[in-house]
């Protein structure tokens, strides 16, 4: 091969390169963001202040978010819509289910179940409440419609879900004084079961190439999910909040980015289908899959969790539901339905602003001795 046909080569794999950087990197809006990632490992590095790093590692947790929702839509070209499907809908909550490790890992189960019940009630009031507003504003003169079929079949999962916390909290409430044997609540937890539309828009990068930027952003969300962590205590009592309130409130606004802006996107162009499969799926996955996997995971490590998220939080997830079911009953959308669910995220925002009551680490010790665990909490 002559030096010319080299060149050319070289040239042609550079450009290519080059596009996918420019793809990958700078296609979104939210590509400001970028700079908080090393910014985060600085801060960490040369010791900054937790609220700092908090920060900084969530804003990056915003942007990786973002983009690993872009890089799953890329892959489900070439893997086909349910392939696709499935991985969007897994990877799409990736910031959330890290964060739960980390969280499950270092003990602090109470921020490990308001992060993920946070996320749910941020895809059913904040993420629908804003695109149907949004939505509605700029599509005035229009009626805004959508199929409640798919709408009432996430609800119902949803429901199911729900059912499956207020159960344990009912169940703590109901259960006598009397001596038991182990945790009720923790069995119950545990209990063991028996055993479209295709789209004519192209992949904008490579099959392989998107698996490799897939993993590389799945291991700097693991690093920056632990900085998060690490810091949530001391970075909420520094800005005078509570880290009931950073767990429920902070933390899935930074995981639901990518839902939050497609969203808006798409109830821009009166796609409502499209927006209610994001918000409501996003909340059915993390309801029916990441939280019972996290109760697994916790089982298999030897950590004490349950499915009880006690009673505020229950109430708040049971308030959720029942709002946005009523909203979506008729079929049709309008800007007040969406203003309606901002106004009820935001008196539970409050809420949760104002709750003081501090949340306690979780830690397990394990007597070999014996075949019982004791949970001290």
């Amino acid at each position: 091969m002559s030096s010319w046909s080299l060149w050319n080569v070289s040239c042609a794999l550079a450009r290519q390169v080059l596009a996918n950087l420019q793809e990958v990197l700078l296609s979104s809006k939210l590509s400001i963001l970028f700079p908080a990632i090393p910014l985060a490992i600085g801060a960490n590095y040369f010791k900054f202040g937790s609220p700092w790093l908090f920060a900084l590692s969530s804003l990056g947790l915003a942007i990786l978010a973002e983009r690993v929702s872009f890089l799953t839509e890329q892959i489900a070209y070439y893997t086909g819509q349910t392939v696709g499907g499935l991985l969007n809908a897994t990877c799409g909550n990736a910031t959330e289910f890290v964060i739960a490790l980390f969280a499950l890992t270092q003990g602090k189960i109470e921020v490990l179940k308001c992060s993920l019940l946070g996320s749910i009630i941020s895809n059913l009031l904040l993420v629908l409440g804003t695109s149907l507003f949004c939505g509605g504003l700029a599509n005035l003169k229009k009626e805004q419609k959508f199929d409640r079929k798919q709408a009432d079949m996430n609800l119902s999962l949803i429901f199911l879900g729900l059912l499956c916390h207020m159960l344990p909290l009912i169940f703590r409430y109901s259960e006598s004084s009397g001596a038991k044997i182990g945790d009720p609540i923790l069995q119950l937890s545990r209990e063991e079961e028996d055993h479209d539309v295709i789209s004519e828009e192209e992949p904008l990068i490579g099959f392989p190439t998107a698996m490799v930027w897939l993993a590389a952003m799945t291991v700097v969300i693991a690093v920056l999910s632990e900085y998060v962590v690490g810091t949530i205590e001391s970075a909420s009592d520094s800005w005078g909040v509570s880290v009931s309130f950073s767990s429920i409130i902070l933390l899935p606004i930074v995981g639901n980015a990518a839902e939050h802006a497609s969203t808006i996107i798409f109830a821009f162009k009166n796609k409502l289908d499209i927006t209610l499969g994001v918000a409501l799926g996003s909340a059915t996955h993390l309801s029916m899959f990441v939280v019972p996997l996290c109760v697994i995971v916790a089982w298999i490590m030897g950590t004490h969790m349950d499915l009880d998220f006690k009673l505020l939080q229950t109430g708040s997830f049971f308030i959720s539901v029942l709002l946005t079911t009523l909203t979506l009953q008729d079929g049709t959308s309008h800007y007040m339905k969406g203003l309606v669910l901002l106004l009820c995220y935001f008196v539970i925002g409050a809420c949760f602003f104002v709750l003081r009551t501090p949340l306690y680490h979780t830690n397990v010790i394990n007597f070999r001795s014996s075949s019982q665990a004791i949970f001290v909490v």
